[in-house]
């Protein structure tokens, strides 16, 4: 009789309620040499949303090389400050809070009235609608503390659970994949070396420094070949465009930024308002708590052919939502409470506060690249962030030197985005290790929210190329018709609310499909008070959690 064969002894991996293998976690700073190249590397990162942003506003507004530098070193000062407000205030995660696409579209919409329009002298026009934009961030920024400070997105997140979370934090960071290779691709012979020397298993070495500066190393060798394609005339016969991309004395920032310009408030004059502007910047604030960002090629698009009449938002939470779990993740923390979400999300609307108050073209949110880049080198450290903040406050009022950096090519900076934006997709897929992945329920939850969270932007995208008019939504109210089209176009916005949906309403109160979804372990996180582990990572300094405890 055959021997009964032994049974396989390789066991599942176990559950780590807090990421392994981060060498610095939130309250552990590297040493301060480190610290200082690590915090740089941050702030480099941040060039790419905080240059492209004005450069596609400011001139449809009238606003010539001079302003836009002006506009890029407030946006600079002020995301300084919003990310040291962050850190010390808000969810204490090392979260770099930037310029928001989310509120592209509401902007361009207010760029594009027909009361501005009619203005001839560009300078006027520039000054007007810049006070027509922070009059309306003015206003989004209350509804957005509202939200935050009084409670009602901590009531929100309180429904999510593990399985609910993944689409939240993998569209986070998959939404925006057109970000990626079709940036790079605008100047392929940059771009293309970019990405392949950015990959750090090209380097080993028995430290780990190329991992830990790849930004650095990378940047600094292909910024070098992109200025000497410069230099020996390469471009010069290219169309404008591919020069725009891959040029690097193609800003207009060296040449018109001042060497030392403080940004003060309203500098561009008091704010105006307009209920219609007004309501879609709110909308525009709460998708950001789902997505971050739009997909910048296609506001390219928009910038060319989109009519007066067209262009709404509502975007701002779940996507800083979805930032600020995988920040916790790769900060080796434990995952964030929903009070702590909720305050980092008021302090994300004084940020749009300030951000109207300065002039700076746009709001704020977390950024979904440097959380990618924590997960690069492993430090996730409150310390390093705060100091790249210290960096973007510095260069922001010595603008010839950050004008210098701000020069960059874009596709350079995108290259990197491939990599970040999928490191931040993983940590959302990492929260299945707390779900039945062989239930049925799960399955159907996760398939129908990834495939409705990538089909029905699709449907609304190819909608708003065409002549921005559909049958099926149109409802002769501009506002109404953007609102509805820009919060279909964001994937973690489409997938996250049919994941929770689904989550909430498929025999949740069955104690076997709560443990299937990981309600069963989620549940000791929905409170702060739950676990002691809290106060080490989101606890506020200055014994400040007295007065203002986290429920």
């Amino acid at each position: 009789m055959a021997n009964k064969p032994a049974e396989d002894p390789v066991q599942p991996h176990p559950v780590k309620e807090q990421l392994p293998g981060i060498q610095y976690c939130i309250n552990s700073p590297p040493p301060w040499p480190e610290a200082f190249m690590l915090g740089f590397q941050h702030y480099v990162l941040t060039l790419g949303f905080s240059v492209l942003i004005p450069s596609l506003i400011v001139p449809q507004m009238g606003g010539s090389d001079a302003e836009k530098a002006k506009v890029i070193q407030t946006l600079l000062f002020v995301s300084g400050l919003n990310t040291l407000f962050q850190s010390l205030f808000g969810t204490r995660l090392p979260v770099v809070v930037v310029g928001s696409y989310a509120y592209l579209v509401p902007t361009i919409s207010i760029v594009l009235a027909k009361r501005y329009a009619s203005l001839t002298d560009p300078q006027d026009r520039f000054i007007q609608t810049m006070q027509g934009i922070q009059g309306a961030l003015i206003v989004a920024s209350c509804f957005q503390m509202v939200m935050g400070f009084l409670g009602f997105w901590r009531n929100t997140v309180r429904f999510l659970s593990p399985l609910s979370v993944v689409p939240c934090v993998t569209f986070t960071g998959l939404g925006l994949y057109h970000l990626g290779f079709p940036m790079v691709a605008k100047c392929i012979e940059i771009g293309l070396p970019g990405l392949i020397i950015y990959l750090p298993h090209l380097l080993k070495t028995k430290k780990p420094i190329y991992d830990r500066y790849a930004v650095l190393f990378s940047i600094a060798i292909i910024w070098l070949y992109a200025q000497l394609l410069t230099s020996s005339t390469v471009y010069n016969h290219k169309p404008t465009n591919t020069q725009k991309s891959c040029r690097t004395d193609r800003t207009g920032l060296l040449s018109t930024a001042p060497w030392i310009y403080i940004p003060y408030p309203f500098q561009w004059g008091g704010p105006t308002f307009n209920a219609g502007e007004s309501f879609a910047m709110m909308a525009a604030s709460v998708v950001s708590l789902f997505e971050v960002k739009l997909q910048a090629l296609h506001l390219f698009h928009l910038l060319a052919i989109v009519p007066s009449s067209c262009l709404d938002s509502d975007i701002k939470m779940l996507q800083s939502t979805g930032t600020f779990f995988a920040t916790s993740r790769y900060g080796s923390a434990t995952p964030v409470p929903a009070s702590i979400i909720s305050r980092g999300s008021g302090w994300l609307g004084v940020g749009v506060l300030l951000n109207g108050v300065f002039g700076s073209v746009t709001g704020t949110c977390a950024s979904v690249e440097n959380a990618g880049l924590l997960a690069l080198t492993r430090v996730g450290s409150r310390r390093v962030i705060q100091i790249s903040a210290g960096f973007m406050i510095f260069f922001s009022v010595f603008g010839k030197f950050g004008a210098l950096f701000a020069s960059i090519p874009l596709p350079i900076i995108a290259a990197l985005y491939c990599i970040f934006f999928g490191y931040v997709s993983s940590s959302g897929l990492g929260f299945l290790q707390f779900c039945n992945l062989n239930s049925f329920r799960t399955k159907f939850i996760l398939g129908c929210s990834f495939f409705l969270g990538l089909s029905i932007p699709q449907y609304f995208r190819e909608y708003y190329r065409q002549d921005f008019k559909s049958e099926h939504i149109y409802s002769g109210h501009g506002w109404f018709n953007d609102v509805v089209v820009v919060i279909f176009m964001s994937h973690a916005t489409v997938a996250s609310v049919v994941a929770l949906i689904l989550d909430c309403t498929l025999f949740r109160e069955n104690d076997a499909t709560r443990k299937d979804s990981g309600l069963h372990w989620w549940e000791k996180f929905c409170l702060y008070s739950s676990d002691v582990r809290n106060d080490e990572f989101y606890a506020l300094p200055f014994c400040l959690n007295k007065l203002f405890p986290s429920l």
